[in-house]
């Protein structure tokens, strides 16, 4: 099933952007004070994705799989080189289309209106 038909309310732009492969990231409550939390989900690519690439341009799949991972940081090391140092994997999970991915996402407790492109989030990654 898609996202775009279970209810889910993505916006358009980040629907399409998860699409396209795009990477998006999402800041959650961190489990204690001085720390910050961050879900993002990784459009898997394929041989068809690097061959679009290849000839400049980018493909679009509505039955992609991603990669979720949810990170969390020390609030004072986020902004520097060494944001990895304390950081903790918290989750991790793989969803084999939008439907699943859903499903995870519901399971965490994050929704869909949470995410932002990369850029406009103090994500590290």
């Amino acid at each position: 099933m898609s996202l775009m038909h279970d209810g889910s309310n993505w916006p358009t732009d980040k629907l399409n952007a998860l699409r396209l492969g795009r990477r998006l990231v999402a800041e959650v409550p961190a489990s204690r004070p001085g720390r910050r939390a961050f879900v993002g989900i990784r459009p898997a690519w394929s041989e068809s994705d690097a061959r679009a690439r290849g000839e400049g341009w980018v493909r679009s799949d509505v039955e992609r799989s991603f990669r979720l991972e949810h990170w969390e940081y020390d609030r004072e090391r986020i902004d520097g080189f060494d944001y990895d140092i304390g950081s903790a994997l918290i989750g991790s999970a793989d969803a084999g289309d939008e439907s699943e991915l859903r499903t995870v996402l519901n399971t965490w407790g994050v929704q869909p209106s949470l995410f932002v492109y990369p850029w406009e989030s103090d994500d590290p990654r």
